[in-house]
């Protein structure tokens, strides 16, 4: 089969299109013929790397995968067929640890994720347990190129908003960042719910295209770089419930200070550094929260699926490439040109 590769840490050049032999699925996994893998900011860390990631090399990256089962192993239970299309639960964890039994996958003590410490879906052919497939269902009517620019995002998303931050109806929502994969999917979540939205960008274009997706308040932060005092004003002087940030070290500051009293800021990331400053005396005295989450429950993953599957929320792709392109891909992810998820076909 094909498939994207690197066989060391480094930029988008070290990304190589190669012929690897295809995968062979035990008896409790399922082969999928890969139709659409979407590429998440997680893809560009684990290519570059950082100190204690130790992987086999080549590598394989792809947490978001969807496609068409086309081999089943002799012990796969019944309801999986030849010829369904699924999406991958990207989530891998052991079953038995406190955190397990508790749900709360995340968590768990062995914990890892498709494509980031085991291969993932840049590829033709990918086999996965047959637990981590999920049907997708005819009359959601969703392309396999749609269908794999959900799993990852809108289950952080969901867990950040609605496990973690707990929006509700009357919120006021504040998400750092508008146009990648996790913000548009929190955008739609709390619309859902009754929320009230800001977003940031530097992109005119980026704003309008998320008010046409429910967003009450774009602000353009390259024009209002103190955008909490903008926040501070348009809120009256109150400040919102809920800060979505994944930047990071570049907006941290600014995310607590447009807080209302008593708020939460919830981060799945940080994409320009973790290393944050943080005003100690601005969080006990406002009595702030700050959440922390990464990835979801298998729960909350079909919780938020069902969602899609009856078009109460939906996946935004910006593009389609080839397979064969992802260095071009990844180049156009890290420079945030992107609004939405690219999508690659082998």
């Amino acid at each position: 089969m094909k498939a994207v590769v690197f066989h060391k840490h480094g930029g988008p050049e070290v990304l190589s299109y190669e012929e690897l032999a295809d995968p062979e699925p035990s008896s409790r996994q399922v082969l999928v013929q890969v139709r659409g893998v979407a590429l998440n900011h997680l893809d560009l860390f684990v290519r570059k790397g950082w100190p204690g990631l130790s992987l086999k090399m080549p590598h394989v990256l792809g947490s978001d995968i969807a496609g068409t089962i086309s081999e089943l192993g002799s012990e796969v239970p019944a309801g999986l067929t030849v010829g369904t299309q699924v999406v991958v639960d990207p989530n891998v964890y052991c079953g038995r640890c406190e955190f397990c039994l508790r749900g709360q996958h995340s968590l768990c003590d062995e914990y890892r994720i498709i494509g980031e410490h085991e291969n993932g879906g840049y590829a033709e052919l990918f086999a996965v347990d047959s637990g981590s497939v999920i049907p997708v269902p005819a009359e959601a009517g969703l392309s396999m190129t749609d269908a794999a620019a959900v799993p990852l995002t809108f289950m952080t998303a969901w867990r950040l908003l609605m496990t973690k931050a707990q929006v509700r109806a009357g919120d006021d929502v504040l998400i750092i960042g508008i146009g990648g994969g996790v913000a548009l999917a929190a955008l739609q979540i709390a619309k859902m719910v009754g929320a009230r939205v800001f977003v940031t960008s530097s992109s005119d274009d980026k704003l309008k295209r998320a008010e046409r997706l429910g967003a009450d308040v774009g602000i353009n932060h390259s024009r209002t770089p103190d955008y909490h005092k903008e926040i501070w004003r348009m809120t009256s002087k109150r400040g919102v419930d809920v800060v979505v940030d994944s930047v990071g070290q570049a907006t941290w500051e600014r995310s607590l200070r447009s807080l209302r009293k008593g708020g939460r800021l919830v981060t799945p990331g940080a994409t320009s550094g973790p290393n944050v400053p943080t005003n100690i005396s601005l969080i006990f005295w406002r009595q702030l929260e700050v959440l922390g989450s990464t990835m979801g429950s298998s729960s909350e993953l079909r919780d938020v699926l069902k969602l899609v599957w009856a078009k109460r929320l939906r996946s935004v792709v910006d593009r389609v490439m080839p397979l064969s392109q992802a260095k071009a891909a990844h180049e156009i992810l890290e420079r945030g040109e992107q609004f939405g998820k690219i999508v690659l076909t082998p």
